[in-house]
């Protein structure tokens, strides 16, 4: 029977992240390297990041057309999970078949959970140094569970990734302690990348702060809020979108008329998911002539974490663009 224990990250005492202990040997593959696996490519592609040559990783999502709320895994997912040192998942419902696989095969490895790590997750109120156990506030939403009142779209967040970073370099320097100084450069290296993106925010907002957007779903919402831009969308719209339900009319009437308004400066969108009231905003939208912006809840082929944030923050720059 596992057991769950909590490693700090030092830069976040406050959060917890999970993991499953007593491993007694530490799972590789035929080539020496340490076999991880992530639930998307998002965090498959952050872990390569530290881990350079000495990770093998499995990303079990890394298509647009893959949609991790609804996931079905394989049997090969959960040899790959029964295979691995270490897990990396997103957390807070949207990744839940990772859950399932780690029960199923009854895995050793440690598990990195990204909400865990945010600034915003409920356990963590006060960050105290405590650990604490995971919430359980599920609501079930067609196999949307998720945290009531919490966005779990985290990897929007580069501060949070900042700490997801430094567990997954901590974990992976008790993994392999003689590799420990490799971990620690590429984390440096990537820390760095972060402090990029937070600074290319800190920029949007000097130029942008209090414009006012529409997004569809609240899934860049960590991102469009760290630049300042306000979103003022309908609640209601956009938990229907995000929960793949009808929007109510008089909830689209009041969003067409907030579009028709003047005053909304640009439209987001997921460009993995949709519907014919999404479509509708986009129509409005380039019919009076608002700027819409893609963004998408897995890794662009070519692209690594940081250069995708990059473009999204580059992006909604030119968008906003006099």
């Amino acid at each position: 029977m596992t057991t769950r224990r909590i490693v700090l990250p030092t830069a976040l005492a406050a959060a917890s992240v999970l993991v499953l202990a007593g491993c007694a040997s530490t799972p590789t593959t035929d080539d020496g390297r340490i076999a991880v696996v992530a639930s998307t490519n998002v965090y498959g592609q952050i872990v390569e990041a530290i881990g350079g040559d000495l990770v093998d990783v499995t990303s079990i999502v890394s298509s647009a057309s893959q949609d991790p709320h609804s996931f079905e895994p394989s049997a090969r997912d959960q040899l790959a999970v029964s295979r691995a040192a270490l897990v990396v998942e997103n957390g807070g419902g949207y990744d839940a078949f990772v859950d399932t696989l780690i029960d199923a095969s009854g895995t050793d490895a440690a598990v990195i959970t990204a909400v865990e790590l945010s600034h915003d997750w409920p356990e963590n109120e006060g960050h105290d140094d405590e650990a604490t156990e995971e919430a359980d506030h599920d609501h079930d939403h067609e196999g949307h569970d998720h945290v009531e009142g919490f966005n779990e779209h985290v990897w929007y967040d580069p501060h949070t990734i900042e700490h997801v970073a430094e567990a997954i370099a901590e974990e992976l320097s008790e993994i392999s302690p003689d590799d420990a100084a490799t971990f620690t450069a590429n984390l440096d290296e990537f820390l760095a990348g972060i402090a990029d993106l937070e600074a290319g925010l800190a920029d949007l907002d000097a130029a942008h702060g209090g414009a006012e957007i529409f997004v569809t779903e609240p899934v860049p919402l960590y991102l469009t809020n760290a630049a300042g831009l306000v979103n003022v969308a309908p609640d209601a719209f956009t938990e229907a979108v995000e929960e793949g339900q009808d929007v109510p009319p008089a909830t689209m009437l009041e969003a067409l008329k907030l579009l028709r308004g003047g005053t909304v400066e640009l439209v987001v969108v997921n460009a993995q998911t949709g519907g014919a009231e999404t479509t509708a905003v986009t129509d409005e939208a380039d019919g009076a002539a608002i700027p819409v912006v893609d963004f998408t809840e897995t890794l662009p082929e070519g692209q690594t974490y940081l250069s995708w944030m990059q473009s999204n923050i580059e992006a909604l720059g030119q968008a906003l663009a006099p």
